[in-house]
């Protein structure tokens, strides 16, 4: 009900209403949360042929959407990127941020999926040399508006 009122007084039509509140949907109570919860559960041991401790130790208000989250864009094969482009992406991120459980696990998965040694290095190597200029850029204080004239811009 909350939902339907605070969308009223933002003046919204009809359709656009139902469809944030769609989209917003939540568990209403702890019952539903863990409904959603141990579905996701049931989900990713199917998937996965089992529950990471890691996957147990998330909030179960949030379990059931970051597993929609990771299964629907990461996991999935009917994306735009290929199961291989994805893993090197994460890769060449995880590297950056820095995160040796994502590198291991998206090192895996890379090579799983046909990523030589070569290519795993030459992401990483191009996340380096993102945060690099990055480094440069920022740091100089370069003007945003000269930088996009000067390669060719706006």
């Amino acid at each position: 009900m909350f939902r339907q009122i605070f969308f009223a007084r933002l003046k919204l039509t009809a359709a656009t209403t139902s469809m944030l509140i769609a989209i917003l949907a939540v568990p209403a109570n702890a019952q539903d949360t863990n409904t959603a919860a141990e579905d996701a559960y049931k989900e990713i041991e199917t998937v996965m042929g089992g529950v990471p401790g890691f996957v147990k130790a998330f909030p179960k208000a949030g379990i059931a959407g970051a597993w929609a989250e990771i299964r629907d864009l990461e996991f999935s094969d009917k994306t735009a990127l290929s199961l291989k482009e994805k893993a090197l992406i994460s890769i060449a991120v995880a590297a950056q941020i820095p995160c040796q459980y994502c590198i291991w696990a998206d090192t895996r998965t890379a090579k799983h999926n046909g990523a030589s040694d070569e290519e795993i290095a030459e992401a990483v190597g191009i996340a380096a040399l993102t945060r690099h200029w990055s480094t440069v850029f920022n740091g100089l204080q370069i003007d945003f508006e000269t930088f996009k004239k000067e390669m060719g811009g706006e």
